[in-house]
């Protein structure tokens, strides 16, 4: 019974843990757009052979509480197959998810504060989310 009650508390301490860090990758990206907005940053962006976009907090809450949850579900997945090496596989990808989400940042026409806030997010996202998601042996 005891081995019972430990796995227990062990699983709701990761799941806490874990949602805090989708929780913390949120709060992150929109403390850097305030910040950035009080800051007078202009987060128009204008993409080659597109209208131009203004990036608001709503598509900023959206797009982290997204990858979070998406994060977390592949780490579910791959602890699932993988076993131990799924932290391993995990780290990896979301550091190469994190290299390419820089791709579009480069590609877009946007002032040089808008480039800064939005690549602060961009790393932001994936520090909170491996920090606190990767699986932690007791």
């Amino acid at each position: 019974m005891s081995s019972t009650t430990v796995q227990s508390v062990s699983t709701t301490s990761s799941l806490r843990r874990r949602a805090a860090g989708v929780g913390a990758a949120v709060v992150a990206s929109a403390v850097i757009w305030l910040v950035g907005a009080l800051a007078g940053v202009d987060y128009a962006v204008r993409s080659p052979g597109q209208p131009e976009m203004v990036v608001n907090l709503g598509p900023v809450i959206t797009f982290s509480l997204g990858s979070g949850l998406l994060g977390w579900a592949a780490l579910a997945v791959l602890e699932r197959v993988a076993g131990r090496r799924a932290t391993g596989i995990w780290f990896t990808l979301a550091v190469a998810v994190t290299l390419l989400s820089f791709v579009p940042l480069f590609q877009v026409d946007a002032t040089g504060g808008a480039k800064l806030a939005l690549g602060a997010m961009h790393l932001a996202v994936p520090a909170a989310l491996i920090t606190l998601l990767s699986k932690r042996e007791n």
